[in-house]
């Protein structure tokens, strides 16, 4: 399945495409939210439900932000935040190998392998840190696609990190890509508006917690049923 804004006319074979990662790549089973309860447990003997606090698509400093906040009722410190994420990554680098439902989604390897052999740069945009999203990818050897990344732990604002994924792809081709150049792909409603926020083409894959519909209506320009499908451009 895959559909198109009316108003978007075709599709241009894109210079760059970033790809979400939880959700839109992989599914961890769970390894994520495991890794955050395992750290506040082991530093503040709460193991805090990430899920209770917060909802998909924010980035791991929101994430433990918010959660922070609401289960120990303050504002973190820079130290303490500084030894939960470390925590968090320590736990999460054995949890990744651990989960047992643990995959990589329909058609992400082969997505990759099509968009770099036509000649597409391929980088990360994922809310979260940059060890999570690269530990996240590891199990399924998906790093080696990827010749760049902006980060959760770059800004803990998605459409922010989006336009410093944009610039560095700028950067990397030696002049500024153009809005149409730059395919942005996630799973989230907030992907979607992110993506739209920095200028590039949105294109929202329903392969996690929203539908199609959910995914259309936070302004996709493009909608796939997963990634098993055509990509937009090819």
């Amino acid at each position: 399945m895959t559909r198109r804004r009316p108003e978007v006319a075709g599709a241009a074979k894109p210079v760059v495409v970033l790809f979400d990662v939880d959700e839109t790549l992989v599914h961890t089973g769970g390894a994520g939210a495991k890794s955050w309860m395992a750290a506040f447990d082991k530093l503040h003997g709460i193991p805090a439900d990430i899920g209770a606090h917060t909802s998909a698509g924010e980035t791991d400093p929101q994430v433990a932000r918010a959660t922070f906040s609401a289960v120990l009722h303050r504002d973190p410190t820079t130290e303490e935040l500084g030894r939960l994420y470390a925590a968090y990554l320590r736990h999460l680098g054995g949890e990744i190998w651990a989960s047992e439902h643990y995959r990589v989604l329909p058609g992400a390897q082969d997505t990759l392998l099509r968009l770099g052999d036509a000649g597409v740069t391929l980088g990360i945009v994922s809310g979260a840190m940059e060890g999570a999203a690269r530990t996240k990818l590891v199990p399924a050897n998906l790093n080696r696609f990827f010749v760049f990344g902006a980060y959760g732990s770059d800004s803990p604002d998605r459409a922010e990190l989006t336009k410093l994924a944009i610039d560095k792809a700028s950067r990397l081709h030696g002049t500024k890509l153009e809005p149409a150049d730059v395919y942005v792909v996630g799973d989230t409603p907030h992907d979607m508006e992110a993506t739209n926020a920095a200028g590039a083409v949105a294109v929202g894959v329903a392969s996690g917690h929203y539908s199609a519909d959910e995914l259309d209506a936070a302004g996709a320009a493009h909608v796939l049923g997963s990634l098993d499908v055509p990509f937009p451009g090819l």
